[in-house]
């Protein structure tokens, strides 16, 4: 990843974001349970497909009518967080190993993208706060845009980062000399 930077007007930049804790959390979002698990994280369960809700070090995105992503740069209580299900239905687990973070941000960062998202990465449609179940070439991630620089964070399977990576990088190639009228 030592290679994965262009600079310029037209840069664009890859890199892995470790050890970012997350949690995937299931259950019925109109019950009591809801209300509780939301309090326990100082943030909101978004409720519409596409969206993100922050607080603190914790964001939310929705996976699913009844699914949500927690992310966090810190720890995230767990055990707290099954606590607030009060024997509810629904379940809390941690899967920090199951993913990793890949962040590519830059003027040329929707670009690169668009060569292999079937998403409208376009800013009317698709912004910051903005996190939704794609693909990026063949490999299945949840994208998530962070901000209008633009800044992206991908979240591949572990056993895909790899190749996502190198994929991406060889997107950002043509990036390297000038642009082609």
């Amino acid at each position: 990843m030592h290679a994965a930077a262009v600079t310029g007007a037209r840069g664009v930049t890859l890199a892995e974001r470790p050890f970012t804790t997350m949690v995937n959390l299931r259950l019925d979002p109109a019950s009591e349970a809801a209300v509780r698990v939301e309090k326990t994280l100082g943030a909101p369960l978004p409720r519409e497909c596409g969206h993100t809700t922050a607080s603190g070090a914790h964001t939310v995105a929705w996976l699913g009518p009844d699914e949500w992503l927690v992310l966090s740069e810190g720890p995230i209580d767990t055990v707290e967080l099954r606590q607030a299900l009060a024997g509810d239905p629904g379940s809390v687990v941690d899967v920090s190993a199951n993913r990793t973070t890949l962040e590519l941000t830059g003027p040329a960062a929707r670009q690169v993208l668009e060569k292999g998202c079937r998403l409208d990465l376009h800013p009317r449609a698709f912004g910051p706060g903005r996190a939704a179940s794609t693909t990026v070439g063949p490999v299945p991630v949840l994208l998530w845009q962070l901000d209008d620089t633009p800044t992206y964070r991908l979240l591949p399977r572990s056993s895909f980062a790899d190749y996502l990576a190198r994929w991406l990088i060889d997107a950002m190639s043509e990036y390297r000399g000038p642009e082609v009228p």
